[in-house]
């Protein structure tokens, strides 16, 4: 039997199903979003903030703090370890700051003087 034009034949009308079914069972993926310090914001001594807590990449941190004495540094080990800038380093300054995580380790800093020694830094890992 000949199939004319326009009609559908078994083939077509299950790739079609399939895409049915497909797109009725994925869901759009949302980063959860965490504020770095809870109500009490970006502040001295949050190195141990992290703990306990599960990021994914996509997540979002918030920082929120006073931007008159504070900032936010995204550094590599070598910054987060030493508490130093190193060239090129991502500095955020609104006081709002909003950050997806990537896979693997995130660091950041406060570089004010005194900050970051004083724990002003938290070490994050996103599976």
């Amino acid at each position: 039997m000949s199939q004319g034009r326009g009609s559908a034949g078994p083939t077509t009308v299950i790739v079609v199903a399939l895409l049915v079914c497909l797109s009725v069972h994925i869901e759009p993926v949302h980063g959860a979003t965490y504020i770095v310090g809870g109500s009490g914001g970006w502040t001295l001594n949050l190195s141990s903030w992290p703990k306990g807590k599960s990021f994914r990449a996509g997540d979002v941190l918030v920082f929120n703090y006073d931007s008159t004495v504070h900032n936010v540094v995204a550094v590599n080990r070598g910054g987060y370890n030493g508490c130093t800038t190193p060239a090129g380093a991502k500095v955020y300054q609104t006081g709002k700051d909003q950050i997806k995580l990537v896979k693997g380790q995130n660091y950041f800093i406060c570089n004010s003087p005194g900050h970051c020694e004083s724990g002003m830094k938290i070490a994050v890992t996103a599976a």
